[in-house]
């Protein structure tokens, strides 16, 4: 890691009010796209900040609020002002003004689209994408901080407290490693990562949970083993296009499985299925509607960072190497060219992987395949954790960690929470990954509780 960044330079658009007497107050930071040339070319990185007014007491400023900092997971996901208010007032009612960050590359902050790499080559590509994992992430949230507390004349006023979801809670642990002297306090949600230097022994846990999420489906819904069947067999045996102009192939059709780790997700699947068999009966064919369904619930052309950097983001001078296909290769289960051949074997859905072939099925990640497969050979990854920094952990680490996470492996988790100084645990079997969405209440409750350290 360099040294703390300076000072971001920030361009400050006009506050509105919510109902519920939230202000708004929407903030662009200049930041360097590589910090190690902090004079290169700049990038913005949008923050959204959020102030409960009726906790601005008298004789008190706004400013006088501490900071709350989000960290959004993915990697490659923005944050939704209507969806995070739930969480926001949550934690307002805790004295907090929140901040929410659209990290590097996501949202309103110097998006990553095919349409910015116009004329560049592969390469050129890839090394710029180099810059967009939880490293530079943490470091843009120094800059901001900075900018935002580096002022203040008592030096416990400028940390502030910071929560991850999921990857969210990956970049919290690269915060705690390399620069936690600037926090106060962490929560995390789903989001103790693994430590380890690359996927692979990430994806041979996670395919186990997969697993078990593909049997309570068909359990649920006996019949989807047929009609899942029949719906591969007619991706196999027609070209099947989605309104962007996207490949609807058998192995997409089975990446809906990412679902099966949300509160809903199977259920979700379920209506899919049953939908497309119902076109299948009706027309012969999959309906425009039906296809629109299956290309909005798949986030990738959308958010290219979620598939480039998803593997990399384990990786440490390793590399990644197409992972996820590798670690499937003796699992038979999810190879349609395998179960197809057993008529009543169900095939099994894939979870949150990525493969080679997205970057053929999936329209806007076409144009950046040659830059994915630089990044998946690359082995110059540099470090995002260190071990011995969060031996020595002083700052409070609160953690809610999920019993059946098909995204952030229990046993992984249990492990980081044993090599992370002053960490405490929520452990549940009642939440999913999307836990903090479902039960944010019960969850925050606990954890500020948590935060107490009291003992009996």
């Amino acid at each position: 890691m360099t040294s703390t960044p300076r000072a971001a330079r920030v361009t400050e658009l006009e506050a509105y009010t919510l109902k519920g007497s939230i202000k708004v107050i929407d903030r662009f930071f200049e930041v360097p796209l590589d910090y190690s040339k902090p004079e290169g070319d700049q990038i913005r990185v949008f923050v959204r900040n959020l102030v409960p007014l009726d906790e601005v007491k008298e004789g008190k400023e706004e400013r006088d609020l501490p900071y709350f900092l989000y960290l959004q997971g993915g990697p490659g996901f923005e944050v939704d002002l209507f969806g995070s208010l739930d969480l926001a007032n949550i934690v307002h009612k805790k004295g907090y003004q929140t901040l929410w960050l659209d990290q590097r590359g996501t949202g309103l902050s110097s998006p990553i689209s095919a349409d910015v790499f116009k004329g560049k080559s592969d390469e050129e590509i890839a090394q710029y994408l180099k810059h967009f994992r939880a490293d530079n992430i943490v470091r843009d949230c120094e800059a901001i901080r900075n900018h935002l507390l580096g002022k203040k004349d008592d030096p416990k006023d400028r940390k502030w407290t910071i929560m991850g979801q999921s990857f969210g809670g990956f970049c919290s642990t690269t915060y705690l490693s390399f620069y936690g002297e600037g926090l106060k306090e962490v929560f995390m949600t789903g989001g103790l990562p693994p430590l380890v230097d690359r996927p692979d022994d990430v994806y041979k846990a996670l395919i186990k949970k997969v697993k078990e999420r593909n049997v309570v489906y068909y359990a649920k819904y006996a019949q989807d083993v047929q009609r899942v069947r029949r719906i591969l067999d007619h991706l196999e045996n027609n070209d099947v296009l989605l309104p962007n102009g996207g490949r609807l192939s058998v192995s997409r059709w089975l990446q809906l499985g990412i679902t099966f780790g949300m509160h809903g997700g199977i259920d979700l699947v379920h209506q899919l299925v049953l939908r497309a068999n119902t076109d299948l009966d009706v027309f012969g064919s999959l309906s425009y509607g039906l296809l629109s369904n299956v290309q909005a619930k798949q986030d990738f052309d959308t958010n290219p960072i979620y598939a480039i950097l998803h593997e990399p983001l384990y990786c440490q001078g390793h590399a990644a190497n197409w992972s996820a296909q590798r670690m499937l290769e003796a699992h038979e289960e999810f190879h349609w060219n395998v179960v197809k051949n057993s008529q009543d074997t169900p095939i099994y859905f894939t979870g949150e992987m990525i493969f080679p072939d997205m970057f053929d099925d999936y329209h806007n990640l076409r144009p950046l395949k040659g830059a994915a497969t630089i990044l998946a050979n690359d082995e110059s990854w540099g470090k995002l954790y260190d071990l011995e920094k969060l031996a020595q952990n002083t700052v409070k680490v609160n953690a809610a960690t999920y019993y059946d996470d098909m995204y952030v492996d229990f046993g992984f988790a249990q492990q980081t929470a044993g090599k992370i100084a002053n960490t405490e645990q929520l452990i549940t079997n009642q939440s999913y990954h999307n836990g903090i969405r479902k039960n944010g209440e019960e969850i925050m409750k606990t954890l500020f509780n948590l935060s107490k350290r009291e003992r009996d």
